[in-house]
């Protein structure tokens, strides 16, 4: 009998240990899951040589750089950079404000834009172009109907794929990637990330720190300046700064602040005596007091 119990529970036993190790179905089997071993990329950089330094890599200017040059608080040129052996820069004009531009061929050059200034009396440009990038100056004196060689530095200064243009040559940059260049009678200044470097003839570069600056020009003896991201001001802020005797303490002076205006985009600014010109994004403004209202 004892026997008997004993077969019985071993049969059992085994039943049991079947029922669980056989498969079951759980639902349609899902697909296997695969995997890469394909490493994550490694971000780009370029390498930016330190010191004194050329604007751009050679045969190339900046495509967003811009130009602007006020006659009077109605009449202005600007023009969009463009690229050496890429797209050609545009040269506009407007007689209203800004209100309406009209595009102005720039005759046989056709290249970068590199320079612009404009008085009551001509028009002249410094344009680069072909696989050297080499500057050319030209003057209009009929709103750029024709154009004829230009004088030395009377397009003003530029930025070039090899430094400055100035009215005696090209001279390295002091500062890498140079925003703006200006050069008057005895000086010189160039606007830099968060500082204008300043000098007078050709003697050394006088750094002064000023934050957000993006923009420079001449009035007198003053330097206008356009700026972002100041406290005080929301759009684009007006400072002045004095263009003689600049040392590194030298400081700047508010004077009004174009709310309105796109601080994100590329910023230029130009005068001719009370009027001050901003071209922010895609906005012309026009202050006819120095930069106080706009």
């Amino acid at each position: 009998m004892i026997v008997v119990v004993l077969v019985i529970v071993d049969v059992l036993l085994v039943a049991l240990a079947l029922a669980r190790t056989a498969p079951t179905s759980n639902g349609t089997t899902g697909p296997v899951p695969t995997f890469s071993s394909k490493p994550m990329p490694t971000p780009s950089t370029s390498a930016k040589p330190s010191g004194s330094a050329t604007a751009d890599p050679a045969g190339m200017v900046t495509p967003g750089r811009r130009l602007l040059s006020a006659v009077d608080s109605l009449e202005a040129w600007r023009a969009s950079g463009g690229m050496c052996g890429g797209t050609n820069g545009v040269l506009e004009h407007t007689v209203d404000g800004g209100a309406t531009w009209t595009a102005v061929g720039l005759g046989a050059e056709t290249g970068a834009v590199l320079a612009l200034r404009a008085g009551t009396e001509n028009v002249s440009v410094i344009v680069a172009s072909g696989d050297d990038c080499e500057p050319r100056a030209s003057t209009s004196t009929d709103d750029g109907t024709t154009w004829q060689p230009g004088a030395s530095g009377a397009a003003g200064a530029g930025i070039g794929p090899d430094g400055l243009l100035l009215s005696s040559g090209t001279v390295d940059s002091p500062c890498v990637d140079p925003i703006e260049a200006f050069q008057g009678e005895r000086t010189t200044a160039v606007v830099c990330s968060q500082a204008v470097q300043w000098r007078t003839g050709t003697t050394a570069w006088v750094e002064v720190p000023v934050k957000g600056v993006r923009s420079l020009a001449v009035n007198g003896s003053s330097y206008t300046l356009a700026r972002s991201g100041a406290d005080v001001c929301g759009g684009v802020q007006i400072v002045s700064m004095p263009a003689s005797d600049v040392t590194a303490a030298t400081t700047v002076t508010p004077i009004g602040c174009a709310d309105d205006a796109d601080a994100e985009d590329p910023i230029v600014l130009t005068r001719a005596g009370a009027a001050v010109w901003l071209w922010a994004g895609d906005d012309v403004l026009v202050s006819g007091d120095g930069g106080v209202t706009w």
